[in-house]
């Protein structure tokens, strides 16, 4: 077998370190198909020292935190109640962890800051940017891990924990500068995280107790910032100036007070530290910087979808009490759960002898969660010389991102706008083939009525939505409007309307994305972003490809 990759290695040893400190490190979000090299890895969690618990995105509050037993308590005639999941020492182990709802998240946060005997391994099996841990939950795990494109001959056996390590941790202590250090390189590395640092010394305290050390060393801390800082740094660190040299006194010091001479131990430099951070940031972090700066800003109801609550169909919510309508489903579990503690009670004072008693407080409804279809809706300056290459690029574009749509449940709309108004040429479908013939013959050429454009744009998100989906506007254009909307070629009036309809767009909180296909970047396209509340991508070259991943990108999150 040839030698574990670095990647392996790096799991092998947070494994082992979580062994040390399981409650104190949270744990390991691992981001991973299923498959050969994740089993390899699930195979060795029952070695922790919690015992080992599975739980999915689906459970329900009464197997966390416990509740009444609803058989017992019927069959006996008094309240009996059962303990959760998070009452007990546990390793928690939450499959399909890309689909855990805010509420779990919040949760499942709530018992890691407050327990003493609890830690949670999030298996991720995400495809898409948007298919993710909450970062919430993320933020107190120690240790994140992406094992996507590993192969199995990167891998290897993984080492059996120490249980000596775990009975050292104890007397470890750290210097009263390495927490200020660590403090100091997360900020350099754009992590705002209080919990980092944090994290990172027991990390450090752990590496140390695993290597048979009572003080936290320079490898126990350079250890702790390459498992803890790397994953979650968010920029690369630039060289700190340096300061001038203080002129030397004229005066010689004076000799210090006995025992105070002392050499003091070394610490181990802020530099090497960020260095070790460094030498494991992805080399695209740049690119997925700024990705995530677009998406962030498009997220103001772009994305999968606007979330929308339903009574009839959807992703199961917990029940919530309620009066019987004729409309909303009862959930007759949870109905009987909440008239069980009275039962006793009601049966002693019933004047009618019953079997059960439901009164109306008890009744519960059913909830659902449905997500809204997504409508992108490209709006492509046509005009000039230039329109027919500008043209050709958003149609690869449209084609592209729409054979994403069947998985993504997306809709594509094109709006075109030249000479002296726009014109709807594709309404919203997913249909490929409809969506080629379509686009066979676009015409281009004349002015640019940019107003017009917007406005087209911004009736057929109007539609869209009373339709209940969730539109999102793609604007690609060099940004020279030349065309009022009442046709007049007038330069003036025509950015005046612009900035009306965009204002207008921003209002009706219509997210969208500004793509600026001209030969040098256009400031007045930067500015019409800004009153859109929408990223701005200058593109001057842009191809089918990056069009498509652009606006990927910016709506994804």
């Amino acid at each position: 077998m040839t030698d574990p990759a670095p990647l392996w290695q790096r799991l092998d040893l947070a494994l082992r370190l979580l062994a040390v400190d399981p409650a104190g490190l949270g744990g390991l979000w691992l981001r991973a198909r299923s498959g050969p090299v994740r089993d390899r890895v699930t195979d060795a969690l029952p070695e922790l020292p919690l015992p080992l618990r599975r739980i999915h995105p689906g459970i329900a509050d009464e197997q966390l935190f416990g509740g009444v037993d609803l058989t017992a308590t019927l069959a006996e005639g008094r309240v009996v109640r059962q303990a959760g999941l998070l009452a007990r020492p546990a390793t928690l182990v939450l499959t399909m962890a890309e689909r855990c709802a805010a509420g779990l998240a919040a949760r499942l946060s709530g018992a890691l800051d407050g327990a003493a005997h609890l830690c949670l391994i999030a298996l991720d099996e995400g495809v898409e940017a948007d298919e993710t841990l909450p970062s919430g939950l993320a933020d107190r795990l120690a240790f994140q891990l992406d094992l996507d494109g590993l192969a199995w001959g990167g891998t290897a056996q993984l080492s059996p924990p120490d249980p000596a390590a775990h009975d050292r941790l104890a007397a470890v202590t750290a210097g009263p500068e390495a927490l200020a250090d660590l403090a100091r390189v997360a900020a350099r590395l754009g992590i705002d995280s209080l919990r980092a640092p944090l994290l990172a010394l027991r990390a450090a305290r752990a590496h140390a107790a695993l290597m048979g050390r009572n003080v936290v060393g320079d490898d126990d801390l350079r250890a702790a910032v390459e498992l803890v800082f790397a994953p979650r740094a968010t920029q690369v660190p630039e060289q700190e100036r340096e300061d001038p040299p203080e002129p030397e006194p004229d005066d010689t010091p004076p000799d210090p007070p006995e025992g105070e001479g002392e050499t003091p131990e070394p610490q181990i430099p802020e530099e090497v530290l960020l260095e070790a951070a460094k030498a494991l940031l992805p080399a695209d972090l740049l690119a997925r910087i700024a990705a995530g700066k677009a998406a962030r800003a498009a997220k103001s109801g772009a994305g999968a979808g606007a979330v929308k609550k339903g009574n009839r169909r959807g992703r199961p919510l917990t029940p919530r009490a309620g009066r019987i309508d004729g409309q909303a489903k009862i959930d007759l579990v949870a109905t009987l759960r909440a008239a069980a503690p009275w039962q006793p009670l009601r049966r002693k004072t019933a004047v009618t002898p019953r079997v059960l008693h439901i009164r109306p407080e008890d009744i519960r409804l059913r909830r659902y969660e449905e997500k809204s279809d997504r409508l992108l809706i490209f709006t492509v300056d046509a005009s000039g010389s230039a329109a027919l290459a500008r043209l050709a690029e958003a149609k690869g574009a449209v084609e592209m991102l729409l054979t994403e749509a069947y998985a993504r449940r997306d809709h594509v709309a094109l709006v075109a706008f030249r000479g002296q108004g726009a014109e709807l040429l594709l309404p919203p479908t997913r249909s490929l083939v409809q969506t080629k013939r379509r686009l066979a013959a676009l015409p281009g050429g004349g002015g640019t009525p940019l107003a017009a454009g917007l406005r087209a744009a911004m009736e057929v998100a109007g539609m869209a939505r009373g339709r209940g989906m969730t539109p999102t506007i793609a604007l690609l254009t060099d940004g020279r409007a030349n065309i009022a909307l009442d046709g007049s070629a007038n330069r003036t009036m025509a950015a005046e309307d612009a900035t009306m309809l965009a204002r207008a767009l921003r209002v009706q909180g219509t997210p969208g994305i500004v793509i600026d296909t001209g030969v040098r970047p256009e400031a007045a396209l930067s500015t019409l972003a800004g009153l859109l509340g929408a990223p701005y991508l200058a593109l001057p070259r842009a191809d089918a490809g990056r069009i498509s991943a652009a606006v990927s990108t910016a709506l994804e999150g």
